[in-house]
């Protein structure tokens, strides 16, 4: 945080709901947020869960809410499939303090959804985060597309703009050590499961400039780089 920023201005940054920021830190609508602390922001509206005593995705989804074809997609999990006490799971739409039922269509944004429809098609503007390396997965989770390719791959900037968040050493909710960049038309890109980030937040990248290396960090089940784009059509 910095200073003047609000839990507002963080939440249409990257596009989630206030409350999701609230329920992912732990923080009490009386508490008030301080310049320098840390917030951790899940990719999507809803709630991270920690299982307690076991059960499915879909007793999660029965409990708070959500979108269990979204959970599905997120977590790699099958709605039935057992989940050992102590596993994270995201769950898209999901609410702590007040369950609702299950939904039954795909939850839609302001500024994207996570199909990358309904959103700005900025031909030629992005360039491919890899040289080489193949689509492994088309258009899935916040309008991603996974590009696999050798592990230590250059990752490049797909447009200039300036670093938002580079975090590195962590889970971080399944992403590993990944970049989000923002750019001059509003959007952002997210570059994850990285073996290594080259870049700092803040800093100012130009399209083509190496800014990590491909890796399988998170959740991850080979060597890719996960590459999203906010707010505009994914070409890739």
């Amino acid at each position: 945080m910095r200073p003047g920023d609000t839990l507002g201005d963080i939440a249409g940054m990257f596009d989630v709901s206030i409350n999701t920021i609230r329920w992912g830190n732990d923080i009490s609508r009386s508490e008030a947020i301080q310049p320098g602390q840390e917030l951790v922001i899940l990719p999507v509206t809803g709630i991270k869960y920690t299982v307690k005593n076991g059960g499915t995705l879909q007793d999660i989804i029965d409990k708070h809410g959500g979108d269990i074809d979204e959970a599905v997609e997120y977590n790699g999990y099958g709605a039935d499939e057992h989940l050992a006490a102590g596993t994270e799971v995201i769950i898209p739409d999901g609410e702590i303090a007040a369950p609702k039922a299950v939904a039954k269509s795909r939850y839609t944004r302001a500024v994207s959804s996570p199909r990358g429809t309904n959103v700005p098609t900025y031909s030629g503007y992005y360039l491919r985060p890899i040289s080489g390396g193949t689509r492994t997965q088309g258009i899935h989770g916040y309008n991603a597309v996974d590009l696999a390719a050798s592990r230590g791959t250059s990752i490049l900037a797909s447009a200039s703009g300036t670093v938002l968040i580079s975090k590195s050493g962590s889970w971080n909710g399944g992403y590993g050590n990944y970049i989000v960049t923002k750019h001059d038309n509003g959007t952002q890109t997210l570059y994850s499961h990285n073996s290594s980030n080259l870049v700092f937040s803040g800093q100012s990248v130009v399209q083509g400039q190496v800014i990590g290396y491909v890796g399988s960090t998170g959740r991850s089940t080979g060597p890719h780089v996960h590459f999203e784009i906010r707010g505009a059509k994914n070409p890739f």
